[in-house]
């Protein structure tokens, strides 16, 4: 059924989640308050000790997709050109969600999504129960099922790599971080409510990643 392009963001769960032992093993090292400060950020970068609180996933044909997001309240919505739709639910919800979603797809596009999104929804959805509907991480050298632009972009980690916000300001593409917005603002967003603010959020990554992948399919057609 063609492609899609998805993008996922985090936050740690907090330190209190865990118990003495596993508090112990993520605080060893941190002996300062910056240190255990530098700990407890990068809490959200492992699934082990982090949660999902938002899915976006466009086709990059139509632009059109869909944003699964973390709510404790019903919310349900269109983007303004209404080829987006939001959809709020539980961290077990959007996953859900989501599987039922990509198993439709020929072929899946991320950026950096073999080094972070792929593994992390996989693994997540295992610690809660919920079964994949498809390998996210497949033979690493065959673009055709997942281009990870990241990958792409750098030849398989031949050159030097940079953040999507880097990318999309070197290739003239308008930047999700333009918005005023970035990874390390989702947590405090999230715990003051603002669960349609990360979703808009991912849902610009996405957008952005589509303007990438049209540029990188553009370097492929060079005979």
């Amino acid at each position: 059924m063609g492609s899609v392009i998805f993008d996922i963001e985090t936050i740690g769960l907090p330190i209190e989640a865990f118990d003495e032992v596993q508090r112990e093993y993520i605080l060893k090292f941190a002996d300062t308050d910056e240190k255990r400060e530098a700990e407890l950020q990068k809490l959200a970068l492992s699934p082990l000790t982090a949660q999902v609180v938002a899915i976006a996933m466009i086709n990059p044909e139509t632009m059109g997709g869909r944003v699964f997001f973390q709510s404790p309240e019903a919310d349900h919505f269109f983007s303004d050109d209404d080829k987006v739709e939001f959809i709020s639910g539980t961290e077990t919800d959007i996953l859900r969600h989501f599987w039922s979603a990509i198993q439709k797809y020929d072929q899946f596009i991320t950026f950096n999504g073999r080094g972070f999104d792929c593994p992390f929804l996989m693994i997540r959805s295992a610690m809660l129960d919920i079964r994949p509907t498809r390998n996210l991480v497949p033979y690493r050298y065959d673009s055709a099922v997942h281009c990870d632009l990241l990958e792409q972009l750098t030849f398989y980690g031949a050159t030097k790599r940079f953040n999507l916000d880097f990318y999309c300001k070197s290739f003239g593409i308008r930047s999700p971080k333009s918005e005023g917005v970035s990874g390390l603002d989702v947590d405090p967003l999230f715990r003051a409510g603002r669960y349609a603010d990360i979703a808009r959020y991912c849902l610009g990554d996405v957008i952005a990643t589509a303007e990438l992948f049209r540029r990188w399919q553009n370097l492929l057609n060079i005979r």
